[in-house]
Order: C-alpha cells, then sequence, then structure tokens
C-alpha cells in the first residue's frame, strides 16, 4: 500500500502523462475505504476553454485502472475527477502568472484573515513570492508559504 503523499505524488504523475494539468489531489478517508480527489486541468486553458466531462470520465478510467492494479483501498476507494471549478486554487508561482490580474481571494493568517486581492507581480527568487495589491490600493509582497489558502474570485 503506498502513503498518502506517495499515493498523490503518482496520481498526479498519472494525470500530467495523460496530457492534463493536476490542479489538486487529495487523499482522504481510510485505509480500507479511500477517498482520492483529484481536480484536473487543461494546460494553459482559458475561462470556457477548460476540461469537459468526457476529459474527467478519461482521466477517471486511467486513474481506477492504475488503482486496481495497485490493490489501493482492495478496490474499495471512491475516486473523483473534476475540473477545478471557478474558484480555482492557486499553489504553484506558475499558476500565479497564469490568473496576473485577476481577483483572488488569500487567506493570510499573519495580516489577519481573508483578503480580495489582484497578483500584480510574481517573483521566482529567493523564494517563490507574489506582490499582491490589497483593498485601498495597499500593495505588498508574500511568500507562497505565508498565503495558507488562494482561490479564484467569483462572485455569484
Amino acid at each position: 500500500m503506498l502513503e498518502r503523499e506517495a499515493l498523490e505524488r503518482e496520481l498526479a504523475s498519472r494525470v500530467e502523462e495523460l496530457g492534463y494539468e493536476p490542479v489538486e489531489v487529495r487523499h482522504g478517508g481510510t485505509a480500507r475505504r479511500p477517498h482520492l480527489t483529484v481536480r484536473i486541468d487543461r494546460p494553459g486553458s482559458e475561462p470556457g476553454h477548460g476540461v469537459t466531462v468526457d476529459d474527467c470520465a478519461r482521466v477517471s478510467r486511467a486513474l481506477e485502472a492504475w488503482l486496481d492494479g495497485r490493490g489501493v483501498g482492495e478496490g474499495r476507494y471512491i475516486l473523483e475527477v473534476s475540473s477545478p471549478g471557478l474558484d480555482r486554487p492557486l499553489r504553484r508561482l506558475a499558476e500565479w502568472k497564469r490568473f496576473m490580474g485577476r481577483p483572488v481571494d488569500v487567506l493570510v493568517p499573519q495580516l489577519g484573515g481573508r483578503f480580495r486581492v489582484t497578483a500584480t507581480q510574481t517573483y521566482d527568487e529567493p523564494e517563490p513570492a507574489v506582490e499582491l495589491q490589497f483593498p485601498k490600493g495597499v500593495r505588498r509582497v508574500l511568500t507562497l508559504a505565508e498565503i495558507k489558502e488562494a482561490r479564484l474570485g467569483f462572485d455569484w
């Protein structure tokens, strides 16, 4: 049986081999009944041109075959493959670059909570960081490690 992190890495690698971007791979549930959540996108896709139901089914079938072959959860796993949705998480610097200028909802505990911001610039060195424009025009550079959660902003 693969450990959780190894299983998540392996699933992400298999999604990439199929030509998709692994946006989020999570392993929950129990050892006897794992719950695997995989969110995929097309690399570089624009709004309205992301993954389809057929894409999710293709990835799901490929991952199921691999999971069954490895005996994960003795075949009693739950696998959910979906698009990242409108509130797509941003975790890697490449994602911040891709969605530069779009509204992002961030959770930054050391600044006191959640904010709607806009990324204005990214930095690779000395560690991945992003310059964010906060409400009232305040700009601040934060490392990705300082941002506990970031999701594309969406107004209903």
